[in-house]
């Protein structure tokens, strides 16, 4: 736990040119999570009664923490373990075969066919159990 949070303290980069928009926009999900938790935070202690009015604690406490948070999530994408999971998922990602749009259309429409034929399969088997049970009741 000591090691991780050394990684927290140092500033520079691990393996700088590999992986980056994994490690991008994995710091820039964990900065949005910090931010809607700090924003929730602000408006808790603008309800709370009086809390407002002690030195703006309602606005510089959850700016302090914003603060602290963007820089864990700039840094925790740093941290080698991490950073290499991140660099392979890139890696994989590169490889994968994407369909194109009208494969991807054709597929969607089959999903969804075959989720009304199982919603309606479904209300079938509602249907005769109700019916069974109404009997046997």
């Amino acid at each position: 736990m000591g090691e991780f949070f050394r990684e927290l303290a140092k500033v520079g980069l691990y393996k700088r040119s590999q992986g980056r928009v994994s490690r991008q926009v994995t710091a820039a999900a964990l900065a949005v999570i910090f931010m809607a938790g700090c924003y929730s935070l602000h408006t808790v202690l603008l309800s709370s009664r009086g809390v407002s009015g002690v030195g703006g604690i309602a606005y510089w406490l959850p700016g302090a923490l914003l603060l602290g948070f963007w820089w864990v999530s700039y840094r925790v994408v740093n941290v080698p373990a991490f950073a290499d999971f991140l660099i392979s998922v890139e890696t994989e990602m590169i490889k994968v075969s994407w369909p194109s749009w009208s494969e991807l259309f054709r597929a969607s429409i089959v999903v969804i066919l075959f989720l009304f034929a199982f919603a309606g399969l479904m209300f079938g088997f509602d249907v005769v159990f109700q019916a069974v049970r109404n009997i046997l009741l």
